[in-house]
């Protein structure tokens, strides 16, 4: 018995590259049946490299491809168009991220899909919307720039800074997964297919948050700052004798804690830094202070005792650092199956827990098995699937 959450659900992904694709393959990791549609070429990231795993896959592509087989479709041929049409009819999701139009060009647009199968979840991920953004080209870093996440990156007086990571394509993707759920939920309960829509520069301007609402609410358009938060302090990187270390002090009492720690009780009731509005109008006065006091001990020192005392604190890790960490900890945060490592889903689900049971298809690799079933005279369920491989 599969006890996969969406065990039953299948999914007709017609997406690439990064948002589109880390969503279906989170639904493949709760159990659902991932057909990845790809044209001739492949998904672009196949070709995004270095770096390139051992067997000589683009790393980009293994990163959002787990859980899916992959069926090559020509979706300008006739004959796979149809391929396609019988995808959509028997799916119960479509997720889609193409410039807005392309879809509806070749005819497999909200209307025509939904005519197709009324039952369908159509998901489009865009970059700027369906309206007078839709001829815009919506790569992540644009995004980040034009949707203010920029501006709020980086060191006071130098250059604004992406993210180092397409941070804007992974929250699109977990507010299309979101929509996707709520309206597999709302179909259930009776209400038919219907078209989650998300754009990635609503969801940047969503997760900027907190400075969001200081422009909506108070006029305020924030700038740089660097490490350090605007509305709390200390809250920044700070020296230590073998490299960074982050603290992040969100109260009065935590101050307190820190002061004590430091051998300095008496700072925290100086009234420059009593409360935390006192200390982030004094920053420029306590940061010296505190980068003297934590210049004598390294990082682990001070992580221990810190943290000891319920002071939020962390070493300024590299990845390979952070991975350790996780792995100390005991959460887990790698799975591996048949020479395949990827990050373990982040998901905890006590009774249907999500799992690794595919690893990212090559090219058309499950094509041939997936056109038979599809040009059959009769397209109602896939066989079981025997090429799925379970840890």
């Amino acid at each position: 018995m599969d006890e996969s959450a969406l065990s039953g659900v299948r999914v007709a992904d017609f997406s690439r590259v990064l948002a589109g694709p880390l969503v279906t393959m989170t639904l493949g990791d709760l159990g659902a049946d991932v057909i990845k549609v790809e044209p001739p070429r492949g998904d672009d990231t196949r070709q995004w490299g270095p770096p390139h795993a051992p067997d000589g896959n683009a790393t980009y592509f293994l990163a959002a491809n787990r859980n899916k087989r992959s069926l090559v479709l020509d979706l300008k041929s006739k004959a796979d168009q149809e391929t396609a049409r019988r995808l959509i009819q028997h799916s119960d999701v479509l997720v889609e991220n193409f410039r807005p139009g392309v879809m509806d060009r070749l005819g497999f647009g909200w209307e025509d899909a939904h005519e197709l199968n009324p039952n369908l979840i159509y998901c489009s991920i865009s970059g700027f919307g369906r309206e007078a953004g839709a001829g815009m080209v919506g790569y992540d870093a644009v995004i980040q720039a034009v949707g203010g996440l920029m501006s709020v990156t980086g060191t006071p007086g130098a250059d604004p800074v992406k993210a180092g990571v397409a941070v804007v394509d992974v929250l699109a993707g977990l507010n299309a997964l979101t929509g996707i759920l709520a309206a597999l939920h709302a179909r259930q309960n009776g209400m038919g297919g219907q078209r989650v829509d998300v754009s990635l520069l609503n969801s940047v301007l969503s997760a900027l948050a907190n400075h969001s609402s200081a422009y909506l609410n108070a006029d305020v358009v924030p700038a740089r700052v660097g490490n350090a938060h605007p509305s709390i302090e200390p809250y920044s990187t700070f020296p230590t004798a073998d490299g960074a270390l982050m603290l992040c002090v969100g109260n009065d009492r935590q101050f307190v804690a820190l002061c004590g720690a430091l051998g300095m009780p008496g700072l925290a009731a100086d009234t420059r830094f009593a409360t935390n509005e006192a200390r982030v109008s004094h920053r420029d006065e306590l940061r010296p202070v505190l980068v003297t006091a934590l210049a004598g001990h390294d990082r682990r020192h001070w992580t221990s005792v810190l943290s000891s005392v319920g002071v939020p604190c962390g070493s300024v890790n590299d990845l390979a650092d952070a991975f350790r960490m996780a792995e100390s900890l005991g959460l887990k945060p790698i799975d591996r199956l048949d020479g395949f490592a990827s990050v373990r889903s982040p998901i905890g689900l006590s009774a249907t827990p999500p799992r690794t049971r595919l690893t990212p298809p090559h090219l058309d690799e499950h094509g041939p098995e997936l056109r038979a079933w599809l040009d059959g005279p009769t397209s109602t369920l896939l066989p079981p699937n025997s090429l799925e491989k379970t840890q």
